[in-house]
Order: structure tokens, then sequence, then C-alpha cells
């Protein structure tokens, strides 16, 4: 049934349209009972919950004569709004004209019965003394409505489609914080000849890789087909692509991205080879025919900015400021960010990542051996690095604030107002069934701060960004002494190149730290033994690895390979790879592989399976040959003098 003003029209309707008119029954039928919104209803305020610049007129839809298309154009325009990708202030000093003008043309023609039926450039004629501005914001809008309609109609699965919206694929990694952007990837860039290719390899991305990373592949993707067609090339290009092509594109890339920060520079290299790499591995039927490692070379990819100019980046919160905002913690206003506040500090996560917290599993106590009783760790998912579970140390009272939270949100929790389970969930509103948002997270903490006068050390308000607390965390971290390797863990970062850059000491901390070394006096020459390696060598020094170098963890050692290229030895042991590298730390790993390998061969000799024991017999002689080197060399590292700046 529709409703139009204090009558109701009887009027048959598909499932789409009865799902158009349920939401827009919302805020008790406002919407649908009013052909003009206001911006000083409780509906508005409700609904919308956000500031207008002007009090008044919001939209006015008297204009519109067809009910059916009326309908669509107000649920067309709530969407946006409530969605955030249009806001108040846009829909009354630009859409207000277009709305008006668009409901006496088209919605009044009888022309069409629905916006998606509109062609891709309107040719419906407009009254002659209409303003160029408000026609070309005419023609944008309707194209924009056409495109809407057209999705929201089509039944495909959504990854046969050539947009694709997030919420609507299932397993895909997604931040909560995210789901509020309804984000979604668009392939209707790239042309029909490759789109289906592309879409394929999304297809496989999108439930491995975060959002933001399918995002940005997909951007360097559409630029790469865009600059060959723009320089000549056509339809079949991809196949034949020869080195010379490629030269080309480097060329290319270094003048459109001249200006452009040089990490982009690189991307635009290294994630094409990626991709090239793949669909060629993957034998897609349009992958280039020639080896992808003859048509880019490692030397081709970009240097990114060094890691100078990445420090200059991390901005840290300076320690008489955090004192103050610790200190001031409980003016936080509203009391539900405090906890988020808290969590922050205690473990240096990311803001996304203390928002995507799930009241069901994010507190969980193990059992500590040493200690003699249970620890607390706080658990959770990081979708940005794809790790499924990240559990970080937290200290007692702050578990205590974690399990009332958890408490609370179980009792307040239902299908309806909160479906994912967040821990800081939003249970009424438009923003129901989401968590909490980090800009307002920031916008109260900066409250505390021009409340309490808290100022730089220019004099100045502090600005404040919610990541510095994760920057300032892992400083703290590192002056405390901890290792880089446990930092990385604690931050939940996939590489120790990523911990280097956010760990930075004070120089207080290193004039200490210096003194302390000079008073044990360590500064002594010493000639280590012929034929000994001395213990400097046999060290792994996170500290010195080269920037363009990887820093993995991996079983029996650590991976630096470069950090710009792919691993290529999937099939191989990580053993016989010129990145692996392994030290004396690593020789009860061996000890516990060589015990289960010889395990594994007495169970073939039982069951007489010849080639399972030749295969463990060789991957045996190699466990104990490796293990022996160790012992007598401490280090191996076919790479190692390449490994240190």
């Amino acid at each position: 049934m529709i409703t139009e003003g204090s009558s109701a029209l009887k009027l048959p309707l598909n499932p789409w349209q009865e799902e158009i008119e349920e939401y827009l029954s919302a805020e008790d039928w406002y919407w649908i009972q009013n052909d003009i919104w206001r911006t000083d209803t409780e509906a508005y305020r409700t609904g919308v919950v956000r500031e207008s610049r002007r009090e008044g007129i919001l939209a006015d839809f008297t204009e519109c004569q067809d009910v059916y298309m009326k309908m669509e154009l107000k649920y067309y325009i709530l969407y946006s709004l409530k969605s955030q990708w249009r806001s108040p202030a846009y829909v009354q000093d630009v859409l207000m004209s277009v709305i008006r003008l668009v409901g006496r043309n088209v919605v009044s023609s009888g022309a069409y019965s629905s916006f998606e039926e509109i062609g891709i450039r309107t040719k419906e004629p407009l009254p002659e003394d209409t303003e160029p501005t408000v026609a070309a914001n005419y023609v944008g809008f309707l194209n924009g409505i056409r495109e809407f309609f057209a999705d929201y109609y089509d039944d495909r699965e959504e990854t046969e489609k050539d947009v694709w919206h997030a919420l609507r694929i299932p397993g895909v990694k997604l931040s909560a914080a995210m789901k509020r952007q309804n984000p979604s990837l668009n392939f209707q860039r790239i042309r029909d000849a490759y789109r289906m290719l592309v879409k394929r390899f999304m297809k496989r991305l999108v439930i491995r890789r975060s959002w933001s990373y399918c995002r940005e592949m997909l951007m360097y993707i559409q630029y790469f087909f865009s600059v060959f067609y723009r320089n000549g090339y056509t339809d079949g290009f991809l196949e034949k692509l020869s080195r010379q092509d490629v030269e080309k594109y480097l060329c290319w890339v270094a003048d459109d991205y001249d200006k452009k920060n040089a990490t982009y520079r690189s991307k635009a290299v290294s994630f094409i080879r990626s991709w090239l790499d793949y669909i060629q591995i993957a034998e897609y039927p349009q992958a280039p025919v020639q080896s992808i490692e003859r048509l880019i070379f490692d030397d081709d990819v970009p240097k990114r900015e060094r890691a100078a100019d990445t420090m200059e980046k991390v901005r840290y919160i300076p320690a008489p400021v955090i004192q103050q905002m610790d200190a001031c913690i409980e003016q936080i206003e509203p009391a539900e960010m405090r906890p988020v506040y808290i969590l922050l500090r205690e473990t240096g996560w990311r803001g996304t990542d203390v928002l995507n917290l799930r009241y069901d599993n994010c507190l969980q106590y193990i059992w500590n051996a040493k200690e003699n009783r249970s620890v607390p760790y706080l658990c959770g998912e990081i979708t940005k690095v794809g790790i499924p579970q990240l559990k970080d140390p937290i200290r007692k009272e702050v578990a205590g604030m974690v399990k009332f939270l958890a408490d609370e949100a179980a009792a307040k929790s239902t299908r309806e107002n909160n479906p994912d389970r967040y821990l800081f969930n939003c249970y009424e509103g438009r923003c129901m069934g989401l968590p909490f948002s980090k800009p307002a997270f920031s916008r109260a903490v900066q409250k505390m701060i021009d409340k309490n006068d808290i100022r730089d050390a220019d004099g100045q308000l502090f600005h404040f960004k919610a990541h510095g607390l994760r920057h300032t965390r892992a400083m703290e971290y590192a002056e405390q002494g901890m290792p880089i390797g446990i930092i990385q863990r604690l931050l939940g970062h996939c590489s120790l190149q990523m911990s280097l850059h956010y760990a930075k000491v004070t120089e207080d901390t290193l004039y200490q730290k210096w003194k302390n070394t000079e008073r044990l006096d360590l500064f002594k020459l010493t000639v280590p033994p012929p034929g000994k390696a001395s213990e400097q060598e046999e060290a792994v020094h996170y500290e010195n690895v080269r920037s363009n170098l990887d820093a993995v963890r991996v079983p029996f050692g650590v991976c630096f390979k470069p950090s710009k290229a792919g691993c290529r030895r999937q099939t191989e042991q990580c053993m016989e790879c010129p990145s692996f590298c392994s030290t004396r730390e690593n020789l009860d790993e061996y000890a516990a592989e060589i015990k289960k390998t010889s395990t594994m061969i007495q169970i073939s000799q039982i069951l007489g399976r010849e080639e399972w024991i030749k295969k463990n017999q060789e991957y045996l002689d190699r466990l104990i040959r490796i293990q022996k080197e160790l012992t007598e060399k401490g280090i191996i590292h076919k790479s190692g003098s390449m490994r240190e700046a």
C-alpha cells in the first residue's frame, strides 16, 4: 500500500517497490506522507541526524505526479542522506531546483515507469531560462539515479554485476567502521574486452584481502588499462604485451605520478606486476603470453619513499600532552567513548580494530604457567592485514571494564539492533547495528582537549588524531626495551619493517640507555678467535634491516625477501631460499622437526611406502645438516652480507 497525504492508495507493488515503501515508512511514515520535507521536524532529527546549514525545507516533491516514480525519487534522496554520501546542505543548495525539474520533466511526463528506463544521456527538453549550472546538475542527477536503480533492480549475484557493494558479498574482509560508508567497487571504467577478466581476479581477492586493499588494486588496474588505451592501444594488447610495452608504461607512470608521493608511483608498478603474475600463473585466457619475469624486472619497481620520510609522517603525542589527556579521561563526553580511549591507550591497536570488537569473543583468559594464573587477553579481528584473531594481554582492571561492557552489550543486543554483536554498538537511530563512529570518537576527545586547554609545544591547542595513540604506544613499548618482534606481534603488523617505522626512541631514553651502557664498561675491543663467528655476527639485528626488505617470521627462522617482490618459492623449502635466515634461537625448532620427521620415516617403513621414506629421508638429512651448521656457526643466511643497511 502506498500512502499519499491523508489518502491511502491500494496499488500493486513488486518486491523491490515493497522494500522501498518499507524503507520510506520509517519515522512514522513521514517520508511518504509528506511531499515537502523539512529539517526542523522530529523525523529529520531521528532519521537523518545531521546538522543542516539552515532550518526549513530540505526537499520538495510537489511537482511529481507519478506515484511510483515519486516513491523512487524519495527513496534515492533519503537513502543518500542516511548513507552520508550526500549532505543535507547539498540537497538544499544544489538539488532543490533539480528535484523540481525532474518532477516536472520526467516523473510527470508519463514517458517512463521507472528511473531505470531513462537513457544514459537524457534528451528531455528544459525550459529556456534554465541556468547552465542547474542544467548540468540535472543531467548528472538523472544519470546517477538511473545507475542507482539499474543496480538496485538487478537480481544477479553481486560479483556478476559491474558495481559490487561490499555489504552484499559474503565473506568480504570489511572493517566495522567501513560498513558505515556502504563501500563499492565499480568496474564500469574497464572496457568490456577485459572487464570479466578483472572481475574474476577481484572475486578471489575480496574474500582474501581487506576491502581497502581491493579498492586500491582495482584503482591501479583501471589506471593500467586507461593509460594504454589513452596512448592508442586497442583490445587484445594485454595478451601480446611485450617488454617494449612495459617500458612505455614505466615512462607514463613516471610522468603521471611525477608530483605525487613516491609510494603511489611504486604501487602503480608493483600492484600491476602482482596482478599480471597471478593471472598468468592461474592461466587466464587473456593473460600475457610472455613470462611476467621477462616483462617486469625487480629494478622496474620505483623505490618507495625513504624511511626518513615515513618517520616524519609518524605523529607521536608529546609526553606532556598525553599525560594531561590520560588525567582527563573522565571528562570525555559522551561517556561511552571513554572505554574506547582506554583500550586504544592500553593496546596501541587501530581505532577501527577496537571498534570492530565483538562482545561474545573479545575477552579470553589464557593460563600462564610462570605466574600460575589465567591472564586476560583482548581478542579481535584485524581486517587491514588479515589477522583473523589478534590476542594481546591486558591488565586486570582493563579486563574488568571489558567484561562489564560485554555483559551489558549482550543484555541489550537483539538480532535487530546488533546482528554482528559489536561491543561498541549503536542501538537506535539510523546507525542502529553499527559500531561507534571513529570521527565521533575523535571529536569527543578533541572537545575534552579544548575544554582543558591542552596545548602543544608551539602554544596551540593540540589537534588530536586517533592514530596518534597507536604511534605513541609503539614508542612507549620501544622505550621500555621491548624487542621489535614482540612490538610487531602486539600491534598486529604483517612485517617487522612496519614496526620499525613506529618504534622511535626519544632522545631522553636514548641518552639514559647510553649512560647505562657506559657504566657497564662494555666498550672493549676484542678480536674473535679465527674460524669462530662473533656474537655480533650470530645475532639478527632487526633494527638494522634494510628498508627495502621484509622481515617476516617463518618456520625455523626469518625471511628477508625484498618487500616489493612476491614469494616465488611456494613449492620449495624456505631453507634453500637466499632470503631465508636461521640462528641458534631456532635450534629447538629443528630438534622438534627432526624428531617428528624420524617418526614419519618409521611409520612409512611399517607401511612399506618407499616414496614417503625417500622424501622424508631427504628432508631429515637437510634438517640435520642445517642443525649442525647452526651449532658450529651460529647463523645461516646466504645473503647475510646484504641484509643490513
